[in-house]
């Protein structure tokens, strides 16, 4: 069966079916990543909508809005391999009012870590996320772990404002030789992308320590910044934190328990994110 497209709110209503249905929200140009979140979608619902939507509330001023890869046609040929039913592909309009005033504030929790460095993209997610929740009415959403900042506001935000929507993570997709799956590595040179491989390879290095005994988070830290000092010229680091996978707050060296230690860098003229989960004297 053919995928179905909507266009608008009317079309969407009019392609939703009745019962239980999960939302898998991207902004387009898919790849395996977005694949595995779809297949999870289509193992916990009968029904899948894959929004498809370059939300611009959530680019700054000198951001890549305007030049965010836009693959609609193959990003259809995805979703029907896939399995998909139905496609939400609004435009700007039909999503945001011309005179809109209200949205979502994402709190101090959206100030810090990946917060800091762009100011009002979580608010702008927040409100796109919120609104696609409340356009598709999903009963289960899934999003990628690789944006794990993004991952715990919106549980914050389903938990704080009570939407009924559950809110599932899946695990970062790599490639064979470790780089996070995202729609911005098309615009990597070959020299770039051999630059980007810095970034996992010091999260690998941040494992690795966090499995010896007696590791802290100032170690750790340690011995993934030493992979990125050594390892990545033309790499800048926008940062690098050892945070609290709850409310992104950075760890001291009495933590215990799980932690996310997340990088994010420009390599040439592509800003990249990434991070790994670890655990801290689980015993």
């Amino acid at each position: 069966m053919d995928v179905v497209v909507a266009h608008n709110r009317a079309e969407l209503v009019k392609a939703r079916g009745e019962g239980r249905l999960a939302l898998v929200p991207t902004m387009g140009a898919l790849h395996e990543g977005h694949r595995s979140l779809i297949r999870t979608a289509r193992r916990l619902a009968p029904q899948v909508v894959v929004s498809i939507f370059v939300n611009p509330l959530q680019f700054g001023p000198g951001e890549d809005y305007s030049r965010y890869p836009r693959t609609f046609d193959a990003d259809l040929e995805v979703c029907e391999a896939e399995g998909v039913g139905v496609v939400f592909a609004p435009a700007v309009e039909d999503m945001y009012h011309p005179d809109r005033q209200v949205g979502v504030s994402a709190g101090e929790m959206g100030t810090i870590v990946e917060g800091a460095v762009r100011p009002g993209h979580f608010d702008g997610m927040l409100t796109v996320v919120l609104k696609l929740f409340n356009l598709v009415r999903p009963d289960v959403a899934v999003f990628g772990q690789k944006d794990a900042q993004q991952l715990a506001l919106i549980r914050r935000m389903v938990a704080d404002l009570d939407v009924p929507v559950e809110v599932v993570g899946e695990p970062t997709v790599r490639e064979p030789d470790g780089l996070a799956l995202s729609s911005r590595n098309r615009y990597l040179s070959a020299g770039d992308r051999v630059t980007a491989l810095a970034l996992s390879r010091a999260l690998r290095a941040g494992q690795e320590q966090a499995a010896l005994p007696g590791a802290t988070p100032t170690l750790i830290r340690g011995a993934a910044r030493t992979v990125l000092d050594a390892g990545a010229p033309g790499l800048a680091l926008d940062y690098l934190a050892l945070v609290d996978p709850a409310t992104f707050a950075e760890v001291g060296d009495d933590h215990r328990g799980e932690a996310v230690l997340a990088v994010a860098a420009r390599v040439g003229g592509t800003r990249l994110i990434d991070n790994v989960m670890l655990e801290l004297d689980p015993s």
